[in-house]
């Protein structure tokens, strides 16, 4: 097909963090590329999705979600990041709660004042309202809260209304050749997936600060025919959290190998081995040559 003819471009996905960014990109993509928990900033890098149907390419930008509260480095740098993101992409998702609308809200949507390029608002988790009527007056707010290319409401989860969101989308696409092979998905590396996948298991298996204390890094990724060799570790802050990952009698920390490595397996469709440590690094979450040397920032270089 011809350039004349194709649409191809870049979406950029941004909200407050807990919208449901990533539930909808993996939707779309029809595999978890993104990983997900309840519990906000999740995602920390942003994450592209490659998206290919029959005369169009969407490439989406998953990024951080974007929050006030930023003292920390890497709440700087995570709020960079999707900031941008928004810079060199075509088409702006602005994806909100369907439930409610947060100072967080109002904080993205400062991030759109000064944009030329159509911004949809995507209104998530419409599935959550009590009544199907109950989504006007959420429109009708947003109407008066930006001036959006289009209003679509959705649910991510539940897959209500996200194929004529695509629909939409490929409008507001520029005419051009496609971006990425037609069977390409992403362009993050398998040592960054089983690092996040193991990120993820911890997210949902600790339910305290924890999580935001600590980062999951690949050391080694060795394929070969019929297994792969994975070894990962954990960073954490102080030496008081590495009792509360391994958890008694080390329950937790085999629990997470367990349930990360199934992943793997399904994903990849070999035998993989898993091998997890937990190591100290003090205040790697406020140190910008620590966030730098674990790769943070990697994703804004790769943008530009």
């Amino acid at each position: 097909m011809t350039s004349s003819a194709y649409k191809a471009g870049y979406i950029a996905i941004i909200g407050r963090p807990n919208v449901g960014k990533s539930t909808l990109l993996n939707y779309i993509l029809g595999e978890k590329l993104a990983i997900t928990s309840r519990k906000p900033q999740t995602t920390r890098q942003n994450l592209l999705g490659i998206y290919t149907r029959e005369g169009a390419q969407c490439v989406f930008v998953d990024t951080p979600g974007l929050h006030i509260a930023a003292d920390k480095k890497i709440n700087q740098y995570m709020n960079k990041s999707a900031r941008l993101a928004t810079e060199f992409v075509d088409i702006i998702i602005h994806i909100s709660d369907a439930t409610r609308w947060t100072d967080d809200d109002d904080y993205a949507l400062q991030l759109l004042k000064n944009t030329n390029k159509p911004v949809i608002a995507v209104v998530n988790k419409m599935d959550l309202l009590a009544e199907q009527n109950a989504i006007i007056p959420k429109i009708e707010a947003l109407q008066q809260r930006y001036p959006y290319a289009e209003i679509v409401p959705v649910s991510a989860l539940k897959n209500i209304n996200v194929a004529h969101l695509l629909d939409i989308l490929v409008n507001y696409l520029p005419y051009g050749e496609q971006i990425f092979p037609e069977a390409q998905i992403t362009t993050a590396s398998m040592r960054f997936i089983a690092a996040e996948i193991v990120r993820e298991k911890l997210f949902k298996a600790l339910h305290q600060e924890l999580p935001y204390s600590l980062t999951v890094v690949t050391d080694s990724y060795k394929e070969s025919d019929d297994k792969v060799e994975i070894f990962v570790t954990i960073l954490i802050e102080r030496a008081s959290q590495k009792a509360i990952i391994i958890g008694k009698g080390g329950k937790i920390i085999k629990m997470i190998g367990i349930q990360a490595r199934k992943e793997l397996e399904a994903l990849l469709e070999r035998k993989v081995t898993l091998k997890t440590w937990v190591k100290i690094k003090e205040n790697w979450s406020d140190n910008s040559a620590s966030l730098q040397q674990l790769g943070f920032g990697q994703d804004l270089e790769d943008l530009t």
